[in-house]
């Protein structure tokens, strides 16, 4: 049986799901995504029933945080 390939979105639930969450940035240089299709993937993941949470930054000027913390539950 062959193995799916990873996508992109795939990848970045893989970053948001880390316990220190993941920066826009690190998404967008990641992916080479654009910020507007970083954050569009974000709001998709919401629409899917992903609870995606923004940390604002520490420090003034700093990267805010983004990370998963509730998947969606399962549909029966």
């Amino acid at each position: 049986m062959t193995k799916r390939k990873q996508t992109k979105t795939d990848k970045v639930r893989a970053m948001l799901a880390r316990p220190e969450g993941t920066s826009l940035e690190a998404i967008c240089k990641s992916t080479g995504w654009q910020p507007h299709s970083a954050r569009a993937v974000l709001s998709g993941l919401r629409k899917a029933g992903y609870t995606v949470k923004r940390q604002a930054a520490h420090e003034k000027g700093g990267p805010s945080l983004y990370r998963i913390t509730a998947e969606p539950e399962a549909s029966e």
